[in-house]
């Protein structure tokens, strides 16, 4: 059995992308993100700059052009997962690897969710804490925050990884408090995701959601706000929803693909897979060529 799992914002680059443009099947999946959205993805990711491509209107639509791709390279070879799920913004791109959305819709979607949040005030950011439990890390947050002031975990990323998202103030009192932390490191972000402070897109984005019809699909998708394996189309668009202000609950979500013989993270990214490694779970990285070699080896489906 095979996992595929997709990356979010947080891992675009400069660069991505580009090996995937040597396929046929990569390219013509770039090309047709390109074509849809309402501003191309391809010569920023070719050339940048960073700072607009790392913009959240921008850098969305940029990942989830090179999962789209990654995948596409997959599928032209035969390799198909048992679940799948994505890190925020990738889980549009699992949605379509189980099946349930088709890539054209979710790259409009991707540019509805991005210039939603984009357009939010820049009021927040985020946080990595190392070293404490996802429970200090709460009480820690709820102690730094206050009146008009949120604080949350935004993002459960692995044991003893956790990433606060809220208003700015709440982050300086919550790096203060937090003596027994082993590090704490701001994220280069420009607002608060999976936090309250997005609470001013939900409208938008869950009009968005709804407005599609997901199908049932083929293999279980593992949402971001539950960590519960589900084919149900009604609580996958819930989920969907629910995630812009939800936590990322991505350890669990590792733990409900524990039992896999394989996970392959799809895009151009290393990230989850670094993060599976830390759990004692193996991972291939499509953004290594040799993951590619190694799947049409050894193919599991």
């Amino acid at each position: 059995m095979i996992g595929f799992v997709f990356p979010g914002q947080g891992t675009v680059r400069v660069g991505m992308g580009g090996w995937l443009r040597r396929s046929a099947a990569g390219a013509a999946a770039l090309a047709r993100a390109d074509a849809l959205l309402p501003a191309p993805v391809g010569p920023l990711l070719a050339r940048g700059p960073l700072p607009v491509l790392v913009d959240t209107a921008h850098a969305q639509p940029a990942v989830t052009a090179c999962n789209l791709a990654a995948l596409a390279v997959l599928t032209e070879e035969g390799v198909t997962p048992s679940v799948t799920a994505g890190h925020s913004v990738g889980e549009l791109s699992a949605l379509v690897a189980a099946g349930a959305l088709d890539a054209d819709t979710a790259v409009r979607l991707v540019a509805v969710r991005a210039g939603l949040m984009a357009g939010l005030p820049a009021t927040g950011g985020m946080s990595a804490v190392f070293g404490l439990s996802v429970e200090r890390v709460e009480e820690l947050a709820e102690a730094a925050s206050a009146p008009g002031e949120p604080l949350v975990v935004g993002l459960e990323n692995a044991p003893g990884h956790t990433v606060v998202s809220g208003a700015l103030p709440a982050i300086d009192r919550l790096t203060a408090l937090a003596t027994d932390a082993t590090k704490i490191v701001p994220l280069k972000v420009s607002n608060a995701f999976h936090s309250p402070l997005m609470v001013g897109a939900v409208d938008g984005w869950a009009d968005a959601v709804r407005a599609v019809r997901l199908a049932e699909p083929s293999v279980r998708v593992v949402p971001n706000a539950t960590a519960e394996p589900t084919v149900d189309p009604a609580v996958l668009s819930e989920a969907l929803i629910e995630q812009l202000t939800a936590r990322v609950r991505w350890t669990a979500t590792m733990a409900a693909l524990s039992d896999m013989d394989t996970v392959v993270e799809v895009g151009d990214s290393k990230v989850l897979t670094g993060l599976f490694r830390g759990v004692g779970t193996g991972c291939l990285s499509m953004a290594d060529p040799a993951a590619l070699r190694r799947l049409r080896r050894e193919p599991v489906s």
